[in-house]
């Protein structure tokens, strides 16, 4: 019989424990700046492989910091994901597992499973923990996990700026804003630039005698692609020496962009790129950085397939936002933990959202909460490791998207990875060792590891309260 989730994950925590850095002093406040950038894909930025992109910010800050290589984003969609990151949590045990409120095309194959509408008051999220632990709270930009009610301030956030129920900015990236937890001012321009100088105001102005938890939700790179106007002549102009730039490759019913030349997607990055710069400048300023837990992120992969071409290419990763396969799941990751991580290296251990919570902890010198961040691991215990294994991860996607994406799920153990589609009613496996791309469907090569996968994918699938979908009686072909 197979060892539960929770089992596995103990096991995983012994292992680690034998090279398991030393703890921070109790007596040593830490802070922590977490920076979410939406549909940020794994190839975005130059210190990932981007020829086009420009991210000499971000680029700079790796050397600096830990650079995972195997990171993921706990599902292909936003709302999951970020729940993920706040409770610690698989997105299926707080009922949320498809962007809020999701959509479903007219006469569905399959009856996909309901989905909470906000995360509930009754979780316990990190924002709240830390705030129960002294610190004071801060959260710029993007939430999308309910409405009034259920806001930032409503889940331990002292202060609220820009976080809503929207998951796309109501009025774009240029003012008037229209966002109803962000004030107009007369000097308003980009979105960006705007929630940028909030957080630095923040950082100014915070309560001295409190460390604190900045939580900076870009709503940048999502669409609408606005692009940045004080770059998009640049990248328009460098666009032009790409041969076949709009190049694409069939993925099931969409297509999938194979090369990045979008140029006002590039100035949109590139302006993330600069708002980070100038955060992490200012927490330089200001003597910070010593004492600051840094964690840059995205919420899923880059937007890459849909029924026409797109903003961006996760290449050589296959497909993007909304799909189970790498290039929907797989994410940048750089964590800079000053004593802790060694600057400008690369870790190769699988780190997924539910992580997050259990890291912070672990940096700040908190005691660890498995009753609350059951499904997530201290990465600071990885740190030294950079092969470690961390135990199987699940992406439960059960549902219709705008990518073309139809119901399906998918385990990663080790080297190998399953994607079960439920849709299609097939079943593919994949050696990611040596075949990233997933490109050689080894299923039927391999039936006994396809049924050890789908046993195990099964069994916490189970333990984490995925729902699955079913037939349509009244489908019609």
């Amino acid at each position: 019989m197979l060892p539960t989730t929770r089992l596995m994950r103990s096991l995983f925590f012994a292992a680690i424990a034998s090279f398991a850095v030393v703890s921070i002093k109790a007596d040593t406040p830490k802070n922590v700046l977490f920076f979410l950038v939406d549909d940020l894909g794994i190839a975005d930025l130059s210190c990932y492989g981007s020829a086009y992109h420009e991210t000499p910010n971000l680029d700079a800050f790796a050397q600096t910091a830990a650079r995972y290589t195997n990171s993921y984003a706990a599902n292909p969609v936003c709302s999951p994901t970020r729940a993920a990151i706040m409770t610690g949590r698989y997105p299926t045990r707080v009922g949320i597992s498809d962007w809020i409120p999701g959509a479903n095309p007219p006469n569905p194959k399959l009856i996909t499973p309901k989905i909470a509408d906000n995360l509930a008051l009754s979780e316990v999220t990190i924002a709240e923990h830390l705030k129960a632990n002294g610190y004071q709270t801060y959260f710029c930009g993007k939430w999308h996990l309910g409405d009034k009610g259920h806001f930032p301030e409503d889940q331990g956030f002292d202060i609220n700026i820009g976080g809503h129920h929207r998951g796309a900015p109501p009025g774009g990236y240029y003012a008037p804003f229209k966002n109803p937890k962000l004030e107009n001012k007369p000097d308003d321009h980009h979105l960006t630039a705007r929630l940028t100088k909030e957080t630095i105001n923040f950082l100014n102005t915070r309560n001295k005698s409190k460390p604190f938890f900045i939580y900076h939700s870009f709503y940048q790179v999502h669409t609408p692609t606005q692009g940045d106007d004080q770059f998009d002549n640049y990248f328009a102009e460098k666009a032009k020496s790409i041969e076949n730039p709009t190049a694409t490759r069939k993925e099931h019913d969409g297509v999938t962009r194979l090369l990045q030349s979008n140029h006002k997607y590039a100035a949109m990055v590139k302006s993330m790129d600069q708002a980070v710069g100038q955060m992490l400048d200012e927490l330089d300023r200001l003597g910070l950085a010593d004492d600051t837990l840094v964690i840059f992120t995205s919420d899923n992969g880059g937007l890459s397939t849909k029924p026409r071409i797109t903003s961006t290419s996760n290449e050589p990763y296959r497909a993007g936002k909304g799909w189970c396969y790498e290039g929907g799941i797989r994410v940048p990751l750089m964590i800079r933990a000053p004593g802790k991580t060694d600057p400008g290296s690369e870790i190769n251990t699988p780190a997924v959202s539910m992580d997050f919570f259990p890291t912070i902890l672990g940096y700040l010198g908190l005691d660890q909460r498995p009753d609350l961040h059951m499904d997530g691991v201290n990465l600071i215990s990885t740190i030294g490791k950079p092969n470690a294994d961390r135990g199987p991860i699940i992406w439960h996607y059960p549902h219709y998207h705008g990518s073309t994406w139809a119901p399906g799920t998918a385990i990663r153990d080790g080297k190998w990875k399953l994607v079960q589609l439920y849709h299609y009613q097939s079943i593919e496996l994949y050696d990611l060792s040596k075949d990233p791309s997933e490109r050689n469907n080894l299923a039927k090569q391999r039936p006994e590891k396809v049924r050890e996968l789908r046993k195990l994918l099964a069994q916490i699938q189970k333990d984490s309260k995925a729902e699955l979908p079913y037939p349509n009686p009244n489908y019609k072909e």
